[in-house]
């Protein structure tokens, strides 16, 4: 198996090779790593739920009540009331009737898209969607057919195209996790419509976010509810764990009978379910932790704008600022963790070669000091690579 080392050392002479850093203690806007804390510029926590005593008190309490294991999957003997109260929860959230839990977001993908679609069927997709998107599809044996990045007449064009297959299906990230620009969905919801296609949407980064009540990007774009599947995780702005989605009742009975990773797995554990759905609590009942991400990307807009640093105007809190080589990126990375910023170089395969960046993400609670503190660092850290 020479393999194994030939491989991570080709990884490692190109600056590819991924290893973990180990966080003490709970997730938030900033953490302590070898004993050092760092400003956390990299996590997907937005409204800064994950370590909320709220959260800590619901899972402790359904630990005590239920356990801490299901022990089989949810058609066996694992289903609990927890879980149809969060499968309810989450259908409120998006306005559907019914809604399915999964493990994690990534296993609602790999599981949802083979089963709307097959062999003799068309998928289409965003030339940027996520990785779970595209495993989703492969799995799915159908004729993948790729269009532009957030280009409704082109999705058009190829919906046309397919138009001999039994079914179409159209899968697009509503907010894309590594440059934090939002799909155009109206238009997208409305080139399938007239194309007789199906369209399913991953909410990951947009469930809490996006809408004056964290409903997502159908509430952003003032969208009333629809067809439309809806796909979304409970890892991200809830502050907890899991996969879902939600859709017409004959959706998600067809998605329990069908969906593989939904059947062969175990179910959530009672206190990850508590979690999660004091998450949703929060979400839908106090905007504060929404206004003040909202307050924070404003804020990081008009800094990275006035320095250069950015060219759009963001309205989710995914922030990418592109460096190029991957060697550059890394080091301005690395920079920016001894001035006390984690931050992470995001490099190929993740993103495409030539554009490796950083992909900053903020939290509700990150303060305004912190957020100057760090366009500071990243422009000083800039500044250094470019002479250098």
């Amino acid at each position: 198996m020479d393999f194994l080392r030939e491989t991570l050392d080709d990884l490692a002479r190109n600056g590819l090779l991924r290893e973990t850093r180990c966080i003490d203690g709970p997730q938030g806007p900033v953490v302590r790593i070898a004993g050092r804390s760092v400003v956390c510029l990299c996590s997907n926590n937005y409204l800064s739920l994950a370590s909320r005593p709220e959260l800590a008190r619901a899972a402790a309490k359904a630990a005590e009540e239920c356990g801490c294991g299901t022990g089989a999957s949810r058609l066996l003997s694992g289903n609990m009331a927890l879980h149809d109260d969060l499968e309810s929860a989450i259908a409120r959230l998006k306005r559907r009737d019914a809604a399915i839990l999964f493990a994690t977001g990534y296993m609602a993908n790999v599981g949802t898209i083979p089963a709307l679609v097959s062999r003799d069927d068309a998928v289409i997709v965003d030339k940027l969607d996520h990785a779970s998107i595209i495993d989703g599809c492969r799995l799915s044996g159908a004729k993948m057919l790729v269009y532009p990045h957030c280009d409704p007449e082109r999705l058009e064009h190829v919906l046309k195209q397919a138009a001999r297959c039994r079914r179409r299906l159209v899968v697009t990230d509503s907010v894309f996790s590594m440059d934090g620009d939002v799909a155009p969905l109206p238009e997208i919801a409305d080139a399938c419509r007239r194309r007789g296609a199906m369209l399913m949407i991953d909410e990951a980064h947009a469930t809490g976010v996006l809408g004056a009540t964290g409903r997502g990007t159908e509430e952003h774009f003032g969208m009333a509810p629809s067809g439309i599947i809806v796909m979304g995780t409970l890892s991200k702005a809830a502050g907890s764990l899991g996969g879902f989605v939600t859709g017409s009742r004959d959706l998600i009975n067809y998605l329990r009978n069908l969906a593989r990773s939904f059947i062969y797995t175990t179910a959530l554990p009672p206190p990850v379910c508590a979690a999660s759905l004091e998450g949703l609590r929060l979400i839908a009942g106090d905007t504060r932790p929404r206004e003040k991400l909202r307050a924070n990307i404003e804020l990081l807009n008009d800094l990275l704008q006035s320095r250069g640093l950015s060219a759009g105007q963001n309205v989710t809190p995914i922030f990418a600022v592109r460096i190029g080589e991957v060697e550059k990126a890394m080091a301005v990375s690395r920079r920016l963790f001894a001035a006390g910023f984690l931050c992470p170089a995001i490099r190929p395969p993740t993103v495409p070669a030539g554009t490796s960046r950083l992909r900053v993400s903020l939290q509700a609670d990150h303060t305004e000091d912190q957020i100057r503190g760090f366009v500071e660092a990243l422009e000083d850290a800039r500044a250094c690579e470019i002479e250098g």
